[in-house]
């Protein structure tokens, strides 16, 4: 596709920079918006705990790529610092516990504020991904379907270039489009606060566990060799773990909305 969107006069705007900006954007406003809504969350409160976000999903997300091939990246440590390499569920895992820590120094509510914090992760995700299909990496494998995409820019990460690939990033985008659908309708009729949060996290590991028979990019690494990747392992334990804390906080923390959030 197009990695660099714009170049002007020698300054160049990336594609997955533009779109990821464009997401976090949206998910900030998004935060502060229904957080002051339904929290009275400050703005100042928002500015902080987005930046500490940001440096948690950035940390997460390389320390997961460097342990996708840790050899590679002990030869050329510089590489793990350059282009567009990140792992999601190694910048969700870094960051969520950032989060919390968070929310109980500002004694935030926990489960209440987590349930802005899925949709808000659902629209940077959908345009992370938008920005991943521009520049070639997160790319699928091989297809001979008729939506298949063929990169061809030597700069775009894709490989093979010049053959005709699954998008699975748009897979992915619109997934969590439907996603983000499911969590607005689910909100309508929440039980307890904490529901959407891992509702989004259930079916996004249900998502991502399918999605990644489509994966063609090198370098995943598998538990079962060929069969189940480190992503499918860790979507899976999520699920269960989501599962299992969705069903102790229905039966223990169900609750008229009209409480107090905990």
């Amino acid at each position: 596709m197009n990695p660099v969107l714009f170049d002007v006069a020698g300054l160049k705007i990336y594609s997955y920079g533009f779109f990821i900006a464009i997401g976090a954007l949206l998910g900030i406003l998004y935060m502060a918006w229904q957080g002051k809504r339904e929290l009275g969350l400050k703005f100042d409160q928002v500015n902080s705990l987005f930046l500490l976000i940001f440096v948690a999903a950035f940390v997460g997300g390389k320390v997961f790529l460097f342990f996708e091939d840790p050899s590679f990246y002990l030869a050329k440590p510089s590489k793990l610092f350059t282009g567009n390499g990140f792992v999601f569920y190694g910048s969700f895992i870094f960051a969520v516990p950032t989060m919390i820590i968070y929310f109980k120094r500002q004694s935030i509510p926990i489960y209440a504020m987590l349930d802005v914090m899925a949709v808000t992760t659902c629209l940077v995700h959908i345009f992370g991904r938008l920005g991943c299909f521009m520049a070639g990496c997160c790319h699928g494998s091989p297809t001979s379907m008729p939506w298949g995409v063929v990169f061809t820019d030597p700069a775009c990460q894709a490989n093979p270039k010049g053959v005709s690939l699954h998008p699975s990033q748009l897979y992915e985008s619109m997934f969590i489009v439907i996603v983000l659908v499911v969590i607005f309708v689910i909100r309508k009729y929440r039980v307890f606060y904490g529901q959407l949060f891992l509702s989004y996290l259930m079916l996004y590991a249900v998502g991502r566990f399918v999605l990644e028979y489509w994966r063609g990019d090198v370098g995943r690494g598998f538990v079962i060799d060929q069969y189940v990747s480190h992503s499918q392992f860790i979507a899976l334990c999520i699920f269960l773990v989501s599962l299992f804390f969705y069903v102790r906080w229905y039966n223990r923390n169900r609750l008229s909305l009209y409480k107090k959030p905990i």
